[in-house]
């Protein structure tokens, strides 16, 4: 997978959740409840790659309402990666 700006490729396990492998690049992830899926304060960008997630469920569609995150942003810490994804943050 590959971080912007900065085009930072990272290889990752298949099934491994986007807040882990985003953390572990060494990028910053917004967080209060440290990725339990409570806070919706996560969200990033997928550039393209976004087949290559897991598909949204009730609970992050849930989160994201809940607290008014943009719908197009995924949750890092609900999104497990199972392919080739380029993904971004408005803070990065």
């Amino acid at each position: 997978m590959r971080f912007e700006p900065g085009s930072q490729e990272v290889r990752a396990h298949r099934g491994a959740r986007l807040y882990d492998i985003a953390r572990a690049a060494g990028r910053p992830v917004a967080s209060a409840c440290e990725g339990t899926g409570v806070c919706g304060r996560c969200g990033l960008r997928v550039v393209a790659g976004a087949e290559a997630l897991s598909r949204e469920g009730a609970l992050e569609a849930r989160r994201k309402r809940a607290n008014r995150v943009d719908p197009a942003l995924r949750l890092a810490c609900l999104v497990a990666v199972r392919g080739d994804v380029v993904i971004t943050a408005d803070y990065w």
